[in-house]
């Protein structure tokens, strides 16, 4: 118990430091204060992997580049005719998706997997969806075609911008499990986290968003890709994310798509939910 209230009186003081350096910062510069905020929010929490899978060791090493940085992936089952492709989170990593991974080789796909930029064993300190989004466009391109994807929370973002703009139609299966509805929602919770209560700042901090990629926050929204998606989506949502919030995708299913079939679960949150046994099993079915 010693060393759990250590890491969080640790996690309490770093939080609390963080704070008061975006305080300070905002009084001498917003500007400055939103670009920092803004690195901060593309900056994963990156965990050491102790210890990669043996799965993911008898894989087939994939590597390109994507805007610059050299991207990690891994293949399995190559080649069969039906392919998926793995998309992680936010922090995260391909690894993470060994269940899955197994049990959809079991099953005779052809299984892709990536670490997305500045995650796993891929280049890179910062990563944004648009990067995300390049990324998955040019592995397809690499090694698709593709008519399957998992992608839970970030990637779940990062997927549906790239649906937008890639040719796919209602044989598609895509599965979002608890994914990164609404832009507008992160940035929200950002800055609530700080503590940086600065309409100001926050309002550069959309500006930013807005200089890279040519599009408003809002923009950056599965409700809003949704309009311009076909394929046939399976979405799991656990109503007690606090990550992904339950009221984003209560917006999307008001309207009422035909295509998505949604599955609501109670005390997983936004981690434990892709773990959960039931949900593999109801992912694995849907493919």
């Amino acid at each position: 118990m010693l060393p759990l209230r250590i890491m969080k009186l640790k996690q309490s003081l770093a939080i609390a430091y963080i704070r008061t350096k975006f305080k300070i910062l905002a009084t001498i510069s917003k500007r400055k204060a939103a670009e920092e905020a803004f690195t901060l929010f593309c900056t994963p929490l990156i965990k050491p992997i102790k210890e990669i899978p043996q799965l993911f060791k008898e894989a087939e090493s994939l590597q390109f580049e994507s805007n610059g940085l050299k991207v990690q992936g891994y293949r399995w089952n190559h080649p069969q005719q039906k392919k998926v492709m793995v998309l992680h989170g936010f922090s995260s990593a391909a690894c993470k998706f060994e269940r899955y991974i197994a049990s959809l080789i079991d099953k005779g796909y052809e299984v892709l997997a990536f670490d997305a930029p500045a995650h796993g064993n891929s280049e890179g300190k910062t990563v944004n969806v648009v990067q995300y989004s390049d990324m998955v466009k040019k592995a397809m391109s690499l090694y698709g075609p593709i008519d399957s994807f998992i992608a839970h929370s970030f990637g779940g973002l990062a997927i549906s911008l790239t649906l937008e703009v890639i040719p796919h139609d209602e044989h598609t299966k895509v599965v979002f499990i608890a994914p990164a509805t609404e832009t507008t929602s992160a940035v929200k919770t950002a800055f609530e986290i700080l503590q940086l209560n600065n309409s100001k700042v926050k309002e550069i901090f959309n500006n930013i968003i807005y200089e890279l990629g040519g599009k408003p926050t809002e923009w950056y929204s599965i409700k809003r890709a949704m309009k311009n998606i076909k394929a046939k989506i399976l979405w799991i949502h656990d109503e007690d994310d606090d990550v992904t919030p339950i009221a984003d995708v209560l917006k999307v299913k008001e309207d009422q798509y035909p295509n998505i079939e949604f599955i609501f679960t109670k005390g997983l949150g936004h981690r434990k939910i892709y773990r959960d046994n039931a949900v593999r099993s109801a992912v694995i079915n849907f493919l």
